[in-house]
């Protein structure tokens, strides 16, 4: 017995339908291909320590600046989409090149401002397992995801001999979240009605250089707090030729990320409310700026400064909606917000898990005295 033309034709649909689901892009396929070929080339390189060191530490450098982006040059790249992307990348890595000068003079070679002297992370490896060298792929990996991810936690858990210094980690972070939300709630619940009124109005000229400077010093704070996940995998005290590669890199890479305009995972700042506008980006990184800062000098420790800004965002965006006149607005904005809030923290803590896993998988020490912690 024969189908009837309608089957044939319904099966050949839902055929291109499934194909369709399950295909990738040339796009997608192609960073895939890129991915296997670097944690390829991890495989070949991690036993040789010299050169392990310098791939390591390429692979941490543009990973976390990638991830990390949305923090510091998301809103930045946002509110200045008009603009010419090498003029924000000169500025923005001038900025990268003078913070880290200064710390590497003013510190003996360190260019991390000393957030690399906590207790486990103080002497740079001598030798790389496998997992280290490619830990930076993993993250590469979560970032497509546009999944904003604790670089901190993620690469220096990779690389610290003792659980209790991520425990510290992970603890001032989480204390920065909680600041960074209940300052955001505080500060857009007082400032929402103001930008309500003069929303629809054009900004004045002097908001423009008014963001980029706010932006500038969010951007050099965020470098004294996070240039320690780059260079965990670097000697202490870099010396003139390992400080210059250390900087060129960096700055180039930053080329790249401005070329891209911040690369999927900028859909997580463009998502929220209003963040394209000059004046809500700038009072957004001074806010931020001020947090990292107080953070910054309440001790050396390394914080998630990923954690802090998802706070700050989070607070913001249910802040705003609370303050909606209209009931049905604000009921639905609040359902919005909490569902943002939600899906940004899930997925941070999607990244907390896999760098724990990590680091316990890496580390024989710390997986035994993680095991001691928990009583196992």
């Amino acid at each position: 017995m024969s189908s009837k033309p309608s089957d044939s034709i319904t099966t050949q649909k839902l055929g291109k339908g499934a194909f369709k689901l399950f295909s990738v892009s040339k796009k997608e396929r192609n960073y895939l291909y890129f991915l296997l070929a670097i944690t390829f080339v991890c495989g070949m390189v991690y036993p040789y320590q010299e050169v392990a060191m310098w791939v390591a530490f390429a692979l941490a450098g543009y990973s976390a600046i990638a991830n990390d982006s949305i923090q510091t040059i998301g809103t930045f790249i946002s509110s200045n989409s008009h603009r010419k992307w090498y003029h924000l990348w000169l500025f923005m890595g001038l900025i990268f090149l003078v913070t880290v000068t200064y710390s590497w003079i003013t510190y003996g070679g360190d260019v991390s401002y000393q957030r690399l002297n906590t207790k486990g992370l103080e002497v740079a490896p001598t030798s790389f397992s496998f997992l280290q060298v490619a830990a930076p792929v993993i993250l590469l990996v979560l970032t497509r995801l546009r999944m904003p991810v604790s670089t901190s936690i993620l690469l220096l858990s990779a690389f610290s001999t003792k659980a209790s210094s991520i425990g510290g980690i992970l603890s001032k972070s989480l204390v920065g979240y909680a600041l960074a939300f209940v300052i955001a709630i505080i500060v857009w619940t007082l400032t929402a009605q103001l930008f309500d009124k003069y929303a629809k109005k054009k900004p004045a000229h002097w908001w423009a250089p008014l963001q980029w400077l706010t932006s500038g010093a969010l951007w050099s704070v965020w470098i004294m707090q996070d240039a320690a996940n780059i260079a965990v995998v670097l000697p202490r005290a870099l010396n003139t030729v390992e400080f210059v590669a250390f900087a060129s890199f960096i700055f180039l890479g930053l080329g790249v990320l401005f070329y891209l305009k911040g690369d999927k995972i900028q859909s997580i700042v463009e998502e929220k409310a209003d963040i394209t506008d000059v004046r809500a980006a700038t009072i957004v990184d001074l806010v931020y700026a001020c947090l990292l800062y107080y953070l910054k000098v309440v001790n050396t420790i390394p914080i998630s400064t990923t954690w802090v800004f998802i706070g700050l965002l989070g607070g913001r965006e249910l802040a705003i909606n609370y303050m909606k006149k209209s009931k049905s607005s604000r009921r639905k904005g609040i359902r919005k917000s909490l569902k943002l809030i939600g899906k940004d923290a899930l997925y941070a803590g999607i990244g907390l898990v896999i760098s724990i896993l990590l680091a316990l998988s890496i580390n024989d020490d710390m997986r035994k005295e993680f095991f001691d912690l928990i009583g196992w």
